[in-house]
């Protein structure tokens, strides 16, 4: 079988709730922010949430890409790791009854999990406890699935500890072997402050597309102009794609600025937005879209993905939506 995007990253069951300012200064973390908690802080969370209604699926940044991307009919085989729990389960039957091709072996341990408190102004605090995702290494990495991939997507939140780093570097490594081409996203600016040296390493070697957001790109350049940073970062990649929230995006390819407007929407939840923005704009380019239809409908994919709940769209895009935005 041939794919269109093989992903890897970390595996986790998402679980949204929507709660009050207050419940997120209670539990004493930063709003809108992603931080890493142990098991025990996880069940805490939990527990602090008992009674109010909360909705899963299966998720962490990579997979809703490919997700979002099989969800647009394209083909998508995906690399994590879960436990062989109830979660674990239901992550990967979640993944598979949408169409992601993915193998898993089973580990012993919790499968990771991301706690996501929305709050009414649509800001989400991710709460992230790791599990048996942060056991991802080099060996569960397919070179038959990359072989037969137009695209890999690698996270960068796998390069925030062992053997996850490595997995993500042996990705990029067998698809330049195979002749894949390999996007990346850099996934948050305490990455970029942590790793900026190799993350520009890898934008100047194996990176055909690099997806990042304004305040991403800022951290990466010192620049503070959208299209500033946009171009400076083409200079090393092939291939840019910088979003702006509702401004919309850039779009850099072939030394063109290629914007991409935004769409006003009534914001609920910003989960998940640049990962579909993502999903979307690779299912373009790896279906035949031009550069600017593909931005085009991502823009479109992103906002729809903010006016609810969750990362997964509640409401697909049909063929005819497709066709009538491209045209």
């Amino acid at each position: 079988m041939t794919f269109d995007v093989y992903g890897v990253g970390n595996s986790l069951v998402d679980i949204q709730a929507q709660v009050s300012d207050e419940i997120v200064e209670r539990l004493g973390f930063h709003k809108g922010v992603m931080t890493l908690v142990d098991e025990a802080v996880q069940r805490r969370v939990l527990g602090a949430l008992d009674g109010v209604p909360l909705s899963r699926c299966a998720g962490g940044s990579a997979a809703n890409t490919v997700i979002a991307l099989a969800d647009f009919g394209g083909k998508a085989a995906y690399a994590g790791k879960v436990s062989a729990d109830s979660l674990g389960h239901f992550c990967l039957e979640d993944m598979r009854k949408i169409g992601v091709t993915i193998e898993v072996p089973a580990a012993g341990g919790d499968t990771g999990t991301c706690v996501i408190l929305i709050t009414d102004d649509a800001q989400r605090t991710m709460l992230t406890h790791l599990g048996v995702s942060a056991t991802l290494g080099p060996d569960d990495i397919s070179e038959e699935a990359i072989r037969n991939a137009k695209y890999v997507y690698v996270e960068g939140y796998l390069f925030a500890g062992e053997p996850t780093r490595s997995a993500a570097l042996r990705t990029m490594e067998l698809a330049k072997r195979n002749g894949a081409k390999v996007a990346f996203t850099v996934s948050d600016p305490f990455l970029i402050n942590d790793h900026r040296d190799e993350f520009w390493r890898l934008i100047e070697g194996p990176v055909d597309l690099l997806f990042c957001n304004l305040e991403e790109a800022r951290s990466l350049t010192g620049r503070q102009d959208p299209i500033d940073c946009a171009t400076e970062i083409h200079r090393h990649a092939e291939n840019v794609a910088l979003t702006l929230g509702p401004d919309g995006s850039i779009l850099m390819h072939e030394g063109r600025v290629i914007p991409i407007e935004g769409v006003e929407v009534h914001a609920i939840d910003t989960t998940g937005a640049g990962d579909m923005y993502a999903g979307a704009l690779l299912y373009g380019i790896t279906n035949g879209f031009g550069w600017k239809d593909a931005g085009h409908l991502a823009s479109h994919a992103a906002a729809r993905i903010v006016e609810q709940l969750g990362a997964r769209l509640q409401r697909r895009f049909t063929a005819a939506e497709i066709r009538t935005l491209l045209h």
